[in-house]
């Protein structure tokens, strides 16, 4: 088993006093509150060799400007769910991650696009499911959770009400990349043996990945958003852990804010993103510990993956239990950082 590869980024600390009101309230005063941001590219098989110093500076250029605008949001005094949107919005519109523009291919070479986003304030929350039309599902997460009575809409209701939302729309071609379709080849023959890929192992080698972003804004307030193109070659509709609240995404004011990538199966049955937030709002639990427990857990049944996490207090982290997870953040006053490889690596 992989040693567990565990990175955190601190912000500033809150006095004892505010932070007992904070845990009751799930509120950190205006003058106490810090803002920063965390972003995600996907976990799994990542590794240096298999990378050229071109793409690697590629990954890191867009990790660092997508982390850079959800800052920009914040230290301009906007929500964390607009620095949230903002970053993803960047992920989803580059080639490099499975999201949006980069997303991977079905067995049908389609695509099928899953996104949530939910605001620690209140706990509303929007998500969508096998959109494929939508150039931004982040954008209509959002748009179901302000703009509708519902938690999740799919498929071609989805893209109605995207419609009715004035939201761009795009030919499903929009989705393509070469370096997806050949990654499609590879798994269709790891699967074709087998008539049903439910029956087939979970490999990293197909490239499943997720974007997102968790922040807190000057007013305390916590949001995350989680994006995807699922997982290579999958079939009959199947739809991840991405777009359900709980699982792939979740955030409160009175715990923390969490966007998860990998193996969705086992983050789905396991509620991993809530899991983490009601460690840290029951058991007392620092939230970067709580994140590095249920990775552990989960990696110990077979689930590979990771997170990023922001606390009630600003205290941004990151957890992972594969070789590498693209990721970034940005914390008040400190200049944007970002990571590929695990460490060793």
């Amino acid at each position: 088993m992989k040693k567990l590869l565990l990175s955190l980024g601190l912000l500033v600390s809150v006095s004892a006093v505010a932070e007992q009101a904070q845990q009751a309230t799930g509120k950190v005063s205006n003058a106490l509150a810090p803002i920063g941001i965390v972003i995600h590219g996907g976990a799994g098989t990542i590794m240096r060799s298999s990378m050229t110093s071109e793409q690697e500076s590629a990954y890191h250029a867009t990790l660092k400007h997508a982390v850079s605008q959800g800052y920009a949001v914040l230290e301009r005094g906007g929500s964390s769910l607009d620095a949230v949107s903002a970053a993803v919005i960047i992920l989803e519109d580059s080639p490099l991650f499975n999201a949006g523009k980069g997303a991977v291919y079905t067995w049908d070479e389609t695509h099928e696009l899953d996104a949530s986003i939910m605001d620690g304030s209140n706990r509303n929350a929007g998500a969508v499911a096998s959109v494929t039309t939508v150039k931004n599902p982040i954008l209509l997460a959002r748009a179901v959770m302000e703009k509708s009575v519902h938690v999740m809409l799919s498929g071609k209701g989805a893209e109605q009400f995207a419609q009715e939302q004035h939201l761009v729309q795009v030919q499903n071609s929009y989705f393509d990349t070469e370096f997806r379709l050949e990654a499609l080849k590879k798994a269709k023959q790891s699967i074709e043996p087998v008539p049903h890929q439910a029956y087939v192992p979970y490999d990293p080698a197909w490239k499943m990945g997720t974007v997102g972003a968790v922040a807190i804004d000057k007013q305390g307030n916590l949001a995350a958003a989680t994006s995807t193109g699922g997982m290579t070659a999958k079939r009959y509709g199947r739809i991840g852990d991405a777009p359900i609240i709980g699982a792939g995404n979740f955030a409160d004011n009175a715990s923390c804010a969490v966007s998860a990538t990998g193996h969705g199966e086992y983050f789905i049955r396991y509620q991993v993103a809530a899991d983490i937030c009601a460690r840290v709002k029951y058991q007392n639990k620092n939230a970067a510990e709580a994140a590095h427990e249920v990775l552990t857990e989960l990696k110990q049944i077979g689930g590979d993956g990771g997170v990023i996490v922001v606390d009630y207090k600003g205290e941004l982290s990151w957890v992972f239990n594969t070789e590498g997870m693209y990721r970034a953040m940005q914390s008040q006053g400190k200049a944007p950082i970002s990571e590929i490889f695990g460490s060793g690596q």
